[in-house]
């Protein structure tokens, strides 16, 4: 039976803008491709940071401008962003399935992920989206369209809006049923499009799911044997950017737990990846990997990356 593997894609996966993003998911491709080659089932989920940002801010402009375009809600720009960056994905892994000769197919699905409409995560805004931008633009920004920035792990600042936990894949059954006929599927982008029940049924809102915590999700419900977190460095480090910095090959439950506590793990950056990695691990009999997207295929053979486990 083939090992399943949730594979969840950092932004330096796909770049900023759609042209640097189309040459950068060839090299993705080549790493999502040399897993299903090796007899994974893969199932790919991504994040929308700068695209969602890009997206907004267009439809902003154009609403607010001389041509007045109807108002486009924040949810609304989600799912275009999950169809361009699937759109682009497929191609590239499409391509890159017909070059070594493998007879599957791949797919997008938008997806949807149910949040509580009384989660906390309302009431304190806390995800990052967007461009990076200096202090004083920011705050030039964030004057000028009530925007709420913060600084983001040393490299500028970001917009931020509320971060609810996932609690619901809605289009589960059909990723399974993709999956399970042998297809690549690609799902969760952004970490899904945020909707919230309500009498007349769902609802779209203002809010970015972690793509982590939605690939890490979407890994349990699947009972996936993996969940692989891809991001810009090989190895979870502690005392990272310091002279005593350390790479992690591994990372029990209660040492990552201990890690956190004392503040190893920036908030913007790798600690969401290993609390994500932490959900999965808890709740399901698999193990989880983060690690570089270029050496995804030496470390699923344990040469290097991150094994989080029990």
């Amino acid at each position: 039976m083939s090992k399943r593997l949730v594979i969840a894609l950092g932004g330096n996966a796909l770049g900023n803008n759609p042209q640097e993003q189309l040459e950068l998911v060839r090299g993705t491709a080549k790493a999502i491709v040399s897993m299903a080659k090796e007899g994974y089932e893969v199932i790919i989920g991504h994040g929308n940071g700068p695209q969602v940002g890009m997206i907004n801010l267009a439809m902003d402009y154009a609403a607010n401008g001389d041509v007045k375009t109807p108002y486009m809600p924040f949810a609304e720009c989600g799912a275009m962003s999950q169809g361009y960056i699937g759109y682009h994905l497929q191609q590239a892994i499409r391509e890159e399935l017909k070059n070594q000769g493998i007879n599957k197919e791949v797919a997008t699905i938008v997806t949807q992920v149910l949040v509580d409409k009384e989660d906390e995560a309302f009431k304190n805004l806390t995800k990052p989206i967007g461009m990076f931008y200096t202090k004083e633009v920011a705050e030039e920004i964030a004057k000028e369209k009530g925007f709420t920035f913060v600084e983001d792990a040393g490299r500028g600042y970001r917009r931020v809006v509320a971060s609810p936990k996932p609690v619901k894949i809605i289009e589960l059954n059909i990723v399974k049923q993709l999956v399970e006929a042998g297809n690549i599927v690609i799902t969760v982008g952004g970490g899904g499009i945020p909707v919230i029940e309500t009498e007349t049924g769902l609802k779209g809102v203002d809010a970015v799911i972690d793509k982590d915590k939605s690939s890490a999700k979407l890994a349990q419900d699947l009972n996936a044997d993996m969940l692989v977190i891809l991001t810009a460095v090989d190895r979870v480090c502690i005392n990272f950017n310091k002279p005593n910095q350390e790479e992690l090959a591994e990372l029990t439950i209660e040492d990552a737990l201990r890690y956190i506590e004392e503040g190893h793990f920036a908030k913007g950056s790798m600690l969401p990846k290993v609390e994500a990695c932490l959900d999965f691990v808890k709740n399901s009999d698999g193990n989880a990997l983060i690690t570089s997207l270029e050496n995804a295929a030496i470390a699923l053979q344990g040469k290097t990356g991150t094994l989080i486990k029990k």
